[in-house]
């Protein structure tokens, strides 16, 4: 009975060494942006640049080679250095990455983005590695940090990543795998006066000119219809510029929104200059002047209480 008891007691003890030996190294990490910048709507990207820090007791781990940001295109590591502080490791390296981003651009150029950065290790799943986020140490420079947009927040935190593969690990008995992962993320807002008058005073000028037809005689055929044209063929020039700035999307986005009411402001001055021109035809030239008086008030303040409506709306 004895013998029993020890062989079973052996067992257990043995049994919670293989678990103690199985526990998870718990890897603090931390981030510090250094910049955004290189923002590229059309080719749906961005460039990221900022320090990452590992902190850790397992001296097997090299995160400049076991790290992986899965929404990258490119990853560049440099400036490696490597302490032991207070019996820890302490790893410090600077990261460059072109990442992937669907940009929202539905309220562009009033938009507002969110930037996700995600980090996991390559090498170890959950059960061998588990980041914990340096949440108090982690921010980003508020100076060099972003130009011509404001940070409305920022966080670092951790969780599990999920994949529905073993990714052909013949040792593997679930067809799923679970990583930690560590994650960046930035609220931005843009700073788009100054942009929408870049690239919008182009439009309100043409569409100005096509204003100017209402100055002419209801019986003036060339600045009756000429201005406007002119002032059509402005504005669709100034769409196509700003449309390859954008990516392609079916949305129906701001930008499309007030070209779309320039096009059809100039159809209404069209439009009352034809109506006028046949009253004035017809011998009726005070009413002519008066069509084109009213259609000319009605025009003007349609086309700016609109476009008011929907740049606050944005």
């Amino acid at each position: 009975m004895k013998a029993t008891h020890f062989l079973v007691f052996a067992l257990l003890t043995v049994s919670l060494s293989l678990s103690a030996q199985k526990k998870a190294d718990t890897v603090k990490v931390g981030a510090y942006i250094i910049s955004i910048h290189d923002i590229n709507f059309h080719d749906k990207e961005y460039t990221a640049r900022f320090w990452l820090w590992f902190v850790y007791k397992n001296p097997k781990l090299n995160f400049a080679q076991q790290i992986d940001i899965p929404n990258a295109k490119e990853v560049e590591i440099s400036s490696e250095s490597l302490d032991t502080v207070n019996g820890q490791y302490w790893a410090q390296m600077r990261v460059k990455c072109t990442m992937k981003e669907n940009w929202r651009v539905h309220d562009f150029p009033f938009d507002e983005q969110h930037l996700k950065i995600v980090l996991e290790d390559e090498a170890l799943d959950i059960g061998d590695l588990v980041f914990v986020a340096d949440t108090a140490e982690s921010r980003f420079d508020n100076v060099e940090a972003l130009s011509g947009w404001k940070v409305d927040s920022f966080k670092v935190s951790t969780g599990i990543a999920h994949y529905n593969s073993s990714f052909g690990n013949p040792e593997q008995g679930s067809l799923k795998q679970n990583f930690s992962k560590f994650t960046i993320e930035m609220d931005i807002d843009r700073k788009a006066v100054g942009l929408f008058l870049k690239i919008f005073l182009g439009m309100y000028f043409a569409f100005m000119i096509a204003l100017v037809s209402f100055l002419s005689d209801t019986n003036e055929l060339e600045p009756r219809f000429g201005l406007p044209v002119g002032g059509l063929f402005a504005a669709v020039g100034n769409k196509y510029i700003i449309d390859s700035l954008l990516p392609e999307s079916s949305q129906f986005s701001l930008v499309d929104i007030l070209h779309s009411l320039t096009f059809l402001g100039i159809f209404c001055i069209l439009t009352v200059s034809a109506i006028a021109l046949k009253l004035h035809n017809g011998d009726r030239i005070d009413t002519a002047h008066r069509i084109n008086k009213i259609g000319a008030i009605i025009t003007i303040v349609g086309y700016i209480i609109a476009n008011i409506y929907y740049i606050l709306s944005a």
